[in-house]
This record gives structure tokens, sequence and C-alpha cells, in this order.
């Protein structure tokens, strides 16, 4: 599989990156940043829509300049989650755009988090800034109902990695365990037949936890931790998915 480096991070190789989302207001979110980045976290994710003031640009900026002092060398993913994929934002494509742009811009993040059915004007553009920055990109998509068939998540995948991202992310949502099954096989089909992106794969809820677990072997290169919050249904602590990934690791 095609590595993406960040940093000094190296994602798509090895023992998957552990991410640990930050969420809340930007007093909590510093706060929380200066505590996770004395834990086995590789990067940092900031959910901007979890921010009572996240619509505030100016005061975004403000606090993401706060966040790179914090982290210093560790990435920082920022990332918009919309109500549409299961976030707290409901955002007009223009602010969406105008957010994520003036963060790419401002030279303290590392990633950006684009939806993929915001459009393709929406991400095409975004992809084009994020490339010129010098930004990596994570092309994504959740549903918070439902594991699409094989087939279609397959395309979906492959229609992301067409778009040009660095990373895709498909994140679903189990209703039994053959569903489970099913994302892994798909997380493997892409890590065998399309290795040019590196792919972050999460089936989600009690029943997806290991999809969390599994990604050295199936090919999900990043799996998320809570520190505190947890911003996904089934996220496992930092601390014990570094110890579990550890010994499954051997």
């Amino acid at each position: 599989m095609k590595t993406v480096t960040v940093r000094n991070l190296v994602i798509g190789e090895g023992i998957p990156k552990i991410c640990v989302p930050l969420m809340g207001d930007a007093t909590g979110v510093l706060a929380a940043a200066d505590k996770v980045k004395k834990t086995h976290a590789d990067l940092v994710e900031w959910r901007i829509d979890t921010d009572p003031e996240a619509e505030c640009v100016e005061k975004t900026l403000k606090t993401a300049r706060a966040l790179r002092d914090i982290l210093g060398e560790m990435p920082l993913l920022f990332t918009i989650r919309t109500k549409e994929e299961g976030g707290n934002m409901a955002v007009s494509p223009k602010l969406y755009c105008e957010m994520n742009e003036a963060l790419i811009a401002s030279g303290y993040i590392d990633l950006v988090d684009i939806e993929y059915f915001k459009g393709k004007s929406v991400r095409d553009g975004l992809l084009r800034s994020a490339k010129v920055k010098g930004v990596q990109t994570v092309l994504s998509s959740h549903d918070f109902e439902k594991t699409p068939d094989g087939k279609e998540m397959i395309q979906r995948l492959c229609s992301m990695q067409q778009a040009g991202a660095d990373l895709i992310k498909l994140a679903v949502m189990p209703r039994c365990d053959e569903d489970v099954v099913e994302l892994l096989k798909v997380t493997w089909e892409m890590k065998i037949r399309h290795p040019d992106t590196p792919v972050i794969s999460i089936s989600m809820g009690k029943k997806g936890a290991l999809s969390r677990l599994g990604g050295e072997l199936f090919g999900s290169c990043v799996t998320f931790g809570a520190y505190d919050k947890a911003s996904a249904p089934g996220q496992i602590s930092v601390e014990e998915l570094y110890e579990i990934l550890g010994k499954l690791h051997g």
C-alpha cells in the first residue's frame, strides 16, 4: 500500500496510527490537547463542529494557532462533520468551503477532512486548495444507519481514490455480524487491488470493534481512539487501543 507522510508520521505501513478526536469549545479542546499530547496518540482530529462558536472563522483560526503551539510536531487533522454525515453542524456549502479554505491557508493544520458527498465542485475546489498549500486530504463518507453492500462500498472508495485524495475514509454502521465481515473484506480488497491510496475503514458500534483493531491485517491505516469523549459509537480509549494493537503486532 502507498504511504502518506505527515510531519514525522508515516501513514499506511505497520501498526495503524491512533487518532484522537478533540471535541467541545476552544477552552476544552486546548486543555484536552495538552493531555492527549502525553498519551500514545499518533495524531489528533479537531472536530470543530462540536464547538458552539464554530461558525466564527476568526475565533476558529485563533484556536487553531493555539492548538498548533500545543501539539508541536504531532499532526493535526481539521474536520467539520456535518449533520448529513452524523456530525453536529448544519452548514451551507458556502460556509463549509469558507471555513475549510481558511484553515487550509492558515498553516496550522496538516490534514483536512473533506466530505465526499458535499458535491464535486466543493470537494474538487478544496482538494486543489489543499494541494497548493501542502495540506494532506482525507476524503470521507459516513453512514450511521447501515452498511451498504460490498460492491457499493468498493465503488465509493474507488471514486474517492480517483478524485485525488491523499487518504480515503469510509465509516458505516453494522446491523449484523455479517456487515462487519463485509466491511473488512472490502478493506482487504482495496489493499490488494487498489493500493494507491491508504484507506481508513470503520465499522461503528460495539459490533464493529474488530475493525478498529484489525487494520494492520485487513488494510485500514488509521484507527480512532477516545481520550475523553468518543466522537463515534464504539470508540475504544487511546491507551487501550495502544496496548491491544501492540499485542496484535507482536
